[in-house]
């Protein structure tokens, strides 16, 4: 992501002085040291975007994530700045994604009724239904059913991004913000927005392997689809198939648990 334009040591000691002068001299230097995160993060979100959405638009909705990231990191909370900035980043691409509401109504739609279908099912079921199962509630081939997977791949990025918890100071909290890696996915570490955090972990934990692994390695580790075909063996395709498959379980899951049906 290029070159640092500020040492660690020289950072540390800015963030601090920032954070009691609020100086725009060294705010500007916070942009350009982190404007290549905001091209990464937005190249990221653009797989699997429709050709309408244009790369350099993500940018410029990126870069006021960025610039709400600068003003209100907190140095003093051992948190990397550029963990926090990806956060925020991403947040301000989606926000502006779901305020254009640029995915057709059609699309929504069955996205819907998957979700709802999926919901149905695993009460029934009490366990996660497969492909062929929610196909066949459908009164779909599971080949049917692939084929409207892919073409609702846009939804359920946005819907990862949703929000499932708001505080106090604009604390919010996805679905993406909870997802860790396999060794840390444990609620008993979790103190803070410990309920919330526990019904999202839970609910990925029951993700089917394959689903799960790509949710891990797309958002905690930060691989792109290609990267993760590598490591799975499998196509580009493939990857975004289980990425939209993930997403929606876990929508319908955490849906159906904020309403009380399970």
């Amino acid at each position: 992501m290029g070159n640092s334009l500020i040492d660690e040591n020289t950072e540390e000691e800015l963030w601090h002085e920032f954070k009691q002068t609020k100086s725009p001299a060294i705010r500007d230097k916070f942009i350009r040291q982190y404007m290549p995160l905001v091209k990464y993060v937005a190249g990221k979100v653009s797989v699997g975007m429709p050709d309408s959405v244009e790369f350099d638009d993500l940018v410029g909705y990126g870069q006021f994530g960025l610039l709400d990231a600068i003003n209100k990191y907190d140095p003093d909370k051992n948190v990397k700045f550029k963990t926090y900035a990806v956060t925020r980043i991403r947040g301000a691409i989606f926000d502006e994604l779901r305020e254009q509401d640029w995915v057709p109504r059609s699309v929504r739609q069955k996205s819907r009724e998957i979700e709802d279908t999926i919901v149905e099912l695993e009460g029934k079921l009490g366990r996660t239904a497969t492909d062929s199962e929610i196909a066949n509630a459908m009164g779909m081939t599971e080949s049917e059913y692939q084929t409207t997977i892919m073409k609702v791949s846009g939804t359920s990025i946005l819907s990862l991004n949703d929000v499932w918890y708001s505080g106090d100071d604009n604390d919010h909290m996805s679905i993406g913000d909870n997802i860790e890696s396999p060794s840390s996915l444990n609620p008993d570490v979790i103190v803070e927005r410990e309920e919330v955090r526990k019904v999202i972990i839970e609910a990925i934990n029951e993700l089917p392997k394959n689903e799960k692994m790509v949710i891990v390695l797309y958002y905690n580790e930060d691989l792109t689809f290609r990267e993760i075909g590598q490591v799975l063996n499998v196509s580009e395709s493939r990857i975004s198939q289980l990425h939209t498959k993930a997403n929606m379980r876990l929508r319908a899951k955490l849906t159906s648990l904020r309403k009380g049906i399970f």
